[in-house]
């Protein structure tokens, strides 16, 4: 018999490896803050709850500009869309959250798809400006369609009914708070999977060198029209989430300064990484709230300085420089391993 031969039996069976706390913590610390809102100042579920929702509608940018390479001005177009899907049918009697919120997302995914057809043939500054195109002929649209948006007065009446026939949304807003916080989790794990999956990697490659993608038979047309397909849906998710915790939409929803807002968010935080938005849209909001109340009239000045500091000493977001602290460290800690190991 060959000694070499090892019985399948004889081989211990290898263990599964369990994740080390520090591992776990970039999973766990952006649902921290919700947490900690809920247990220790419940007045404030309000400003959670849309926090949760740009950090939502982030999270579609992120996908855009972090993966696929993007830029876009007028991602409040779809962001709009979702609001005023739901808050029509909410209108209309038909104020279920879980169907205005599905039928925002198809609403948005498909103007995405339409839209893309045309804006993602251009690259550059006719994308750009195509895209900011795409956000001022939604507005101007609902602007017009004032017998049914309301037009500049916004859309009201709406009468959005229990989430899954028993929880109400009330003054208090925990409700709202939940159900965006539940929405955004599967948001978040959902874009988990696509940037992990083939789609995302390849996203990855055509934002680094399309041609080169080409070369390779990757269909890059197709792949960005997915993408932003499934960036508009989850934008159009966030709106709904908006119309319906706030019971109204105005055509600000739509504007071109949304567009921009939730741009700079993602920027002060980090494209590119999804944890991005859950640095950048909280203190972007935090900020724009406590500078607004110290000097209503001149709060914007010193946001301005702010995103000029988050430009000159944290360039690439607060999480790349989080990762450009933490891998100097760890440089710091090898070199001065050896030498402490050559005196002993």
């Amino acid at each position: 018999m060959d000694k070499s031969f090892v019985s399948p039996a004889a081989v211990p069976a290898r263990r599964p490896r369990i994740p080390s706390p520090a591992a776990l913590l970039p999973e766990i610390l952006p649902w921290l803050p919700p947490a900690a809102i809920y247990a220790l100042a419940p007045e404030m579920l309000p400003l959670a709850t849309q926090i949760n929702i740009m950090i939502l509608f982030a999270l579609s940018l992120d996908l855009l500009v972090g993966y696929a390479g993007i830029v876009t001005l007028g991602h409040a177009a779809l962001f709009g869309t979702g609001a005023y899907t739901a808050g029509l049918l909410a209108v209309h009697g038909m104020g279920d959250p879980l169907t205005g919120a599905l039928a925002a997302m198809a609403a948005s995914g498909l103007v995405g798809l339409l839209s893309g057809l045309v804006i993602l043939r251009t690259k550059g500054l006719a994308l750009l400006m195509l895209t900011i195109a795409l956000g001022f002929l939604t507005h101007e649209i609902a602007n017009r369609a004032g017998g049914v948006t309301g037009g500049a007065d916004g859309l009201q009446g709406m009468v959005v009914e229990p989430l899954l026939g028993i929880f109400p949304f009330d003054f208090r807003g925990e409700t709202g708070f939940f159900y965006s916080l539940a929405a955004l989790f599967a948001a978040y794990w959902f874009l988990r999977m696509v940037v992990a999956a083939p789609l995302g990697w390849s996203l990855r490659g055509i934002r680094e060198n399309d041609a080169r993608m080409t070369a390779i038979g990757s269909p890059i047309f197709a792949r960005r029209l997915a993408a932003y397909g499934l960036a508009a849906a989850l934008a159009g998710l966030a709106g709904a989430l908006q119309a319906q915790t706030t019971q109204f939409v105005s055509l600000s929803s739509l504007g071109f300064e949304l567009s921009g807002n939730v741009l700079v968010m993602l920027i002060v935080g980090g494209a590119g990484h999804l944890y991005g938005a859950f640095i950048g849209v909280p203190i972007f909001m935090l900020a724009q709230d406590t500078l607004s109340k110290l000097d209503p009239a001149n709060w914007y000045l010193g946001q301005g300085l702010l995103l000029m500091g988050f430009v000159f000493f944290a360039r690439g977001g607060i999480v790349a420089l989080i990762g450009r602290i933490a891998a100097r460290r760890n440089a710091n800690n090898a070199t001065a391993t050896p030498a402490q190991g050559s005196n002993a």
